[in-house]
């Protein structure tokens, strides 16, 4: 199996992955420029020389899937007499190595209601390379949802909403938009037990979002709990409160969060 098929079996079991390539060899090395290996949290496939230097790759590999911040990291060594890390490799050339981080899940954005906004923001995310679920306690509005033009669509009636946390991945960003306070409210109070999931985001005024925290507090959630809440949604400096100004505004949030993550959308 070359590394091409390799890494292609990485990416449909959705394990990440740092693809590891000599870019540069001034004079003697293990292997010549263009070699490649590919490593995972717990796994290699390859080999760019063995010794030391390739230990260090590994090492730094592993390093950088643990991080989210930088997809990508370059470093040079030097094969001589020099003990390094992992041993002595004496070849007496200098290389330089690419790192290259490959995320194989695909963001998953869980849209809690299919109203005006729920649909508008449906057409904006759905221009991204991303799964995304909509879910209402409202059959008909599922049920004739618009379908994305790239991303995937995952449609959910429920009609006590929250039960499909059962189903939705953990690391969801989560947008809780429904026609009902009393749904917003059980949707955020099952959200809030899970600490996976790196953005829940509740539509609404400044109003409704103190009445909620005085709700969620009587049942047993911690001022540090509400602190992961994001409401109103969208950006702070836009009050327009037109369903595709909000979709659009929620939108570019979210791609923000995306960003800061190092996650990589499919061209």
């Amino acid at each position: 199996m070359n590394w091409l098929e390799r890494a292609g079996h990485y990416q449909e079991q959705k394990e990440d992955f740092v693809i590891i390539t000599l870019v540069e060899v001034r004079g003697h090395a293990p292997r010549s420029a263009g070699s490649k290996m590919l490593v995972t949290k717990t796994d290699f496939h390859g080999s760019i020389g063995g010794g030391n230097l390739e230990k260090t790759a590994i090492s730094k590999a592993r390093a950088l899937l643990e991080q989210t911040k930088q997809p990508t990291e370059f470093f040079n060594l030097k094969l001589n007499l020099q003990s390094g890390d992992f041993g002595i490799q004496c070849c007496g050339g200098e290389v330089k190595v690419m790192l290259e981080r490959i995320n194989t899940h695909r963001p998953s954005v869980v849209i809690f209601g299919a109203g005006h906004v729920g649909q508008a923001l449906l057409g904006v995310l759905g221009l991204l390379p991303i799964d995304i679920y909509l879910i209402d306690s409202r059959q008909e509005l599922v049920k004739n949802a618009i379908k994305p033009s790239t991303a995937k669509l995952i449609t959910l009636h429920e009609l006590i909403p929250e039960a499909a946390f059962a189903t939705l991945p953990q690391n969801s960003i989560l947008l809780i938009l429904t026609h009902d306070h009393a749904e917003d409210l059980a949707i955020l109070d099952t959200a809030l037990k899970v600490d996976t999931y790196p953005f829940i985001g509740l539509i609404g005024s400044q109003v409704k979002w103190q009445t909620f925290q005085h709700e969620l507090r009587k049942q047993g959630h911690s001022d540090e709990t509400l602190e992961r809440v994001h409401c109103p949604i969208g950006l702070e400096n836009l009050k327009e409160n037109h369903p595709g100004a909000i979709a659009i505004s929620t939108a570019a949030q979210i791609l923000a969060l995306l960003q800061n993550q190092g996650v990589q959308l499919e061209p």
